[in-house]
């Protein structure tokens, strides 16, 4: 009996906690009622209804729910556990079932009183669901009609099937779609559907019934299975195939609980409960990159989904993916050339290598122990050694175009595979043979291959002969390659101007071949997309730089490359742009590390004169205004966090000029600097964001951030306030932050809700008067927030420290403190109080009144009314002193400038004299002396 004596003991201890609100301690106890407790009896029925109630005050609606129903399986029926049920069930909006409880509690026990209001209440919402249920059902229905009718009008399907998007995304309706057999009828559909408008719609209402629900999620999939979406993602069509990848995409999210904002990540527990669900994916996923079937988009499409996740550790997608040896796969598709064209070839795109490079890059950067890379550089040399073992000559081709790929992506693993014995000289003799294919492979490696200064020196001493005999082939596919190997060589010395590795005017030549190649319109891309890749090394040099930005034709050129999109062109022509915008890391040389360094004869980078800032902003200038823009708008989608910083660089460099950033708006920049603001590499965050604070200060936030995307602007402007961030960068977020503040309630609540107001508050306390004086704006601007006014009325000095900044010489900064001081004091009275409590009140208040500017004046005159009117301690502390005279002198005022300070001053005087604090000379008495001197006389 010891056991159970225990249960009933902590029974009793736990509704002792209960009756005090002490919620957890309850918990606790009931927890170990239960586990004591003797099973499927009355007393454990108890011990679950009790923590039942303990979940309900707790908001735990899942458990309430939980617990009552193993209570109702051993006392069915029982009244208690049915209405604490009934209650959690309201409040998780399951009002059917909560409504069939409440009705059974009354059966059992109709004198129920509780339950009758509840009864009643939920009798009308169930009511009123049942009648909309029915309205949309009808609709649903209705819609069903046209759209899934093939023989229907092809306007008539589409304007249904856009309907049918539009109720998939309310819950109600969702739920009577899916149990209509939707799924079936899309997959019907898709099989003969030739409208792409139909077809694209029909994808996306899988999507949002699969959208953050799980059981619908997991409805869809026993209907259709993961394979059903890799048969509709294998389409030529771009549309279809980011429908179905978004569709993907939605499935994993819902699974493990991210959505579709980049900075979210996958919840544990979640991922625990769908493992299976979460491997079934990537298993499919990672089988369907060699598939040969498919087209190259729909690869691409499968890569990018591997790429987009493998970084969460929680779906531990990196280490499966190489567990299920994905890296062969992805190194096959980097090993595909179009050149080797039999009925197994893999279809690919143009960008299909860099998108699978940069994939094996984002699995490489996840391999967080040796053991792991050790396994990834493992599985790498079995793919060469694997190719290798067949002594032909496609083999050595493929073998280095995947080294080029490695070389590309994981720059560690790639050099690793070139430093092994035989491999770079097996490289030199392809490019030495009269095979155009091989020579071109071979250059391509070299010129990957000089990343690395020592790689580039090997290069230089080997190789230079053989590029410079290549470059004199006729076949343009090998001449430009070896044209950018010579350019890489070329550029050795980066920007400094003392650095030559060739003769005089040598990289001038080297830019005028790349040129010919570029603005030619008889070369195909890949030629172009070359020649854009050798600019991106000679573009180092300001003499290139200043010749290229004179060159329309060759500019047009780079910018309708970037504008297609393609993966593979991106690098070449975001440095170019990179460089032309002297947009790279320049590293900051203190000017006694550079009196060091002359003294110790070490060499000295010299800046070429053509790159001081005027040459730079007229550069800029030629940019913006040639469309570069909306080239860097179409390369953004890439998933590659080392070029979205390249981006972000280039786009940041143009916001640096004030007339250029409505042009960025214009063509889409700021859209896409967002979700790079919050994904990417540190710096790429980081230029991003000031790109993003520059737009926020010079154009009005409701054009430059519309909708949604003035909420998710504000974590990237608030990530620049931080130490590590330059004085320019936090006073440029300040400044945005100031303008994002103006706009609404939900705007001020998104900043107080990333921890903006703290940090904000930190730079008012600056001596640095610029980030002084744009922190007191922006605060000035949230005070407008009941949230801010309820933290300035809390046990702290911030009232006290804005009234003492209204000593400050700069009139801006005074402005905005007097600003924040008259909504505070308007909104709260404690506000108001917390004013005389600080020392120098007195002083701060003469300086606001007796002030030159007649609009702080005006605040001053405001503020003081606020304090006194209806407060006559308040008023009694303010008139022992000399405001009065102030006050009247202001009333005395007749320019037009003071009307409202004279006004104010009047008030404050008359409130004042109401509450008794000051008198009027009386007026009668003095009347009546006059009249007795007048009979004298």
């Amino acid at each position: 009996m010891g056991q159970l004596e225990d249960a009933e003991d902590f029974k009793n201890r736990g509704n002792e906690a209960f009756k005090s609100e002490d919620y957890e301690l309850a918990l606790s106890l009931y927890n170990k009622a239960i586990i004591h407790g003797a099973k499927d009896t009355r007393d454990m029925a108890t011990y679950l209804k009790n923590r039942a109630a303990t979940y309900l005050k707790m908001k735990q609606y899942e458990n309430v729910i939980e617990d009552c129903n193993e209570a109702l399986r051993i006392i069915p029926e029982d009244p208690k556990a049915l209405f604490r049920r009934a209650q959690a069930l309201e409040n998780v909006e399951r009002y059917e079932e909560a409504y069939r409880d409440a009705k059974t509690i009354f059966t059992v026990d109709p004198t129920n009183k509780a339950i009758q209001p509840v009864l009643g209440r939920l009798h009308a919402i169930v009511q009123e669901r049942s009648r909309l249920a029915s309205q949309t059902h009808n609709k649903v229905e209705q819609m069903f009609k046209i759209a899934f009718e093939l023989g229907e009008n092809v306007e008539k399907r589409e304007k249904a099937i856009s309907n049918l998007l539009v109720l998939s995304k309310e819950n109600a309706a969702a739920e009577i779609m899916l149990k209509s057999g939707v799924v079936h009828k899309i997959q019907q559909v898709v099989k003969n559907e030739k409208n792409p408008n139909i077809y694209v719609n029909a994808i996306r209402i899988v999507s949002q019934l699969c959208k953050e629900n799980i059981q619908r999620t997991k409805s869809v999939l026993k209907v259709v299975g993961v394979p059903w979406f890799l048969e509709i993602i294998d389409n030529e069509k771009p549309e279809i195939v980011n429908a179905a990848q978004y569709c993907l995409q939605t499935i994993l999210n819902t699974f493990s609980g991210m959505d579709s904002k980049k900075e979210t990540k996958p919840d544990k527990d979640l991922c625990d409960q769908h493992k299976s669900e979460i491997d079934t994916m990537l298993t499919c996923l990672t089988y369907s990159i060699t598939n040969r079937v498919i087209t190259g988009l729909a690869r691409d499409a499968i890569v990018e989904l591997v790429m987009r996740n493998c970084h969460y550790t929680t779906l531990n997608w990196a280490e499966r993916f190489v567990e299920i040896r994905g890296l062969q796969r992805l190194l096959e598709v980097c090993s595909e050339l179009e050149e080797y064209k039999y009925e197994s070839a893999m279809n690919i795109t143009p960008s299909s290598r860099t998108v699978a490079a940069a994939c094996l890059a984002k699995v490489y950067e996840n391999m967080y122990y040796d053991e792991a890379r050790e396994k990834f550089n493992e599985q790498v040399d079995d793919f060469i050694k694997g190719k290798l073992l067949t002594p032909d000559i496609e083999s050595k081709v493929r073998v280095t175009v995947a080294i080029t790929s490695l070389l590309r992506g994981p720059l560690d693993v790639g050099n690793y595979v070139i430093s092994k014995e035989g491999i770079i000289e097996m490289i030199l003799v392809m490019a030495q043979t009269e095979d155009p294919l091989q020579q071109k492979v071979a250059c391509e490696c070299l010129i990957a291959a000089a990343s690395k200064k020592d790689k580039a020196k090997t290069i230089i001493n080997k190789g230079v002969d053989i590029l410079k005999r290549l470059y004199s082939s006729k076949n343009d596919a090998v001449r430009v390659r070896a044209l950018v190997g010579l350019c890489k060589v070329g550029s050795f010395g980066g920007d400094d101007a003392s650095i030559r590795p060739f003769a005089e005017g040598s990289t001038t030549k080297l830019s005028d071949a790349c040129r010919k190649f570029l603005v030619n319109p008889s070369k195909d891309k890949d030629l172009r997309k070359w020649a854009a890749e050798g600019l991106s090394y000679l573009t180092l040099d300001a003499d290139v730089k200043e010749k290229l930005v004179e060159d329309k034709a060759a500019l047009h050129s780079l910018i309708e490359l970037a504008k297609t999109g393609d993966q593979s062109c991106l690098y070449g022509v975001v440095t170019t742009f990179v460089n032309l915008c002297n947009a790279y890391e320049k590293q900051e040389i203190m000017p006694e590390m550079l009196e060091l360094a002359k003294f110790a004869k070490h060499h000295i980078p010299e800046q070429h004169e053509l790159d001081d800032a005027d040459f730079v902003n007229k550069r800029l200038s030629v940019l913006c205004q040639a469309g570069v823009t909306s080239g860097l708008v179409a390369l953004a989608k890439t998933e590659s966090h080392n070029s979205r910083e390249l981006i972000a660089r280039v786009f940041n460099a143009i916001c640096s000029l004030q007339e250029l950033r409505g042009i960025v708006v214009q063509q889409g920049g700021a859209k896409v600097l967002i979700p790079m603001a919050l994904e990417g590499t540190n710096n790429g965050k980081k230029q991003a964001a000031q790109a993003l604070a520059r737009i926020g200060i010079t154009i009005n936030p409701e054009v430059a951030f519309p909708g949604q995307r003035n909420l998710e602007v504000v974590r990237p402007l608030i990530a620049l306030l931080h130490p590590e961030c330059t004085a320019l960068e936090n006073f440029e977020a300040l400044m945005a932050l100031c303008n994002l503040a103006c706009m609404n309630e939900t705007t001020r609540n998104r900043i107080l809700k990333e921890g903006g107001l703290s940090k904000i508050e930190h730079y008012m306390y600056e001596e640095h008067l610029m980030l002084q004086r744009a922190a007191t704006q922006c605060v000035c601007n949230l005070v407008q927030s009941e949230d801010v006014i309820k933290t300035f009325e809390g046990s702290n000095d911030k009232t006290k420290f804005l009234f003492l900044l209204c000593q400050e010489e700069d009139i801006d900064t005074v402005m905005a403190a007097a600003g924040a001081l008259c909504i505070l004091t308007s909104a709260s009275k404690i506000c108001s109080r917390k004013i005389l409590d600080l020392e120098s009140w007195l002083e701060s208040l003469r300086c606001l009144l007796v002030n030159a500017n007649k609009e702080i004046q005006y605040r001053g005159t405001y503020l003081l009314y606020n304090i006194i009117k209806d407060d006559i301690d308040m008023a009694a502390r303010v008139f022992e002193t000399d405001i009065m005279e102030i006050l009247m002198a202001l009333t005395k005022l007749e320019d037009a400038e003071t009307i409202r300070s004279k006004e104010y001053a009047q008030k404050c005087l008359h409130a004042a004299e109401k509450l008794g604090v000051i008198r009027k000379p009386d007026v009668k008495i003095e009347d009546s002396m006059e009249d007795e001197i007048s009979d004298d006389k």
